[in-house]
């Protein structure tokens, strides 16, 4: 299930906090997913070579922003070897996009000289060292709030009161563990 937190390195490390903690990224298919899903590789770009050292390296990074993330929204200083791996990706290239024409003559986007692990690496990292010092940015992160959730957003709800990663997985199990405690509360038998 595809998760939006606002940013594409925080709907990176959603891929390991899902609700019921579940590896979305199990294998190479599971990244090929992610990374079409998170708009690093536009639609029809072959992503051939997607193996097991790509899935090493995203989950490596994951752990890392991760690590940044709840860092931050602790007030607490960041790791600094996860730092440095973070910002020596962040310093490479990223993918270059171009400009071509599909079958009708329209203009599409494609990834220019191929598909380079390291460089959808480096625009994911780009993307938490902007989010990690952009002072508004930070000030939106969240933590759900629901149980045993682990996964961060940005907060941009209006007035900023939004409590859980999604109101239908999250909230809704809130609410119907709040009804359910209500019930038990009113039973004449307690």
């Amino acid at each position: 299930m595809w998760f939006d937190s606002g940013r594409i390195c925080l709907d990176l490390v959603a891929t390991g906090a899902a609700p019921a903690g579940a590896e979305q990224i199990k294998d190479g298919d599971g990244l090929r997913l992610w990374l079409a899903g998170a708009g690093l590789v536009p639609d029809r770009t072959p992503l051939a070579r997607v193996g097991p050292d790509w899935v090493a390296a995203f989950r490596v990074l994951r752990a890392d922003v991760g690590s940044l993330v709840r860092a931050a929204l602790a007030g607490a200083g960041p790791d600094g070897a996860a730092l440095a791996r973070v910002n020596a990706l962040a310093a490479g290239p990223p993918p270059g996009l171009c400009a071509v024409p599909d079958r009708e003559g329209h203009l599409v986007r494609e990834l220019c000289g191929g598909v380079e692990c390291g460089a959808l690496l480096a625009a994911v990292a780009r993307d938490a060292v902007e989010l990690l010092t952009d002072p508004g940015d930070r000030a939106l992160l969240r933590a759900c709030a629901g149980d045993g959730c682990t996964r961060v957003y940005l907060d941009t709800s209006r007035g900023h009161r939004r409590r859980w990663c999604s109101s239908e997985l999250c909230g809704n199990r809130e609410r119907v563990a709040r009804h359910r405690r209500r019930v038990l509360a009113a039973r004449p038998d307690r």
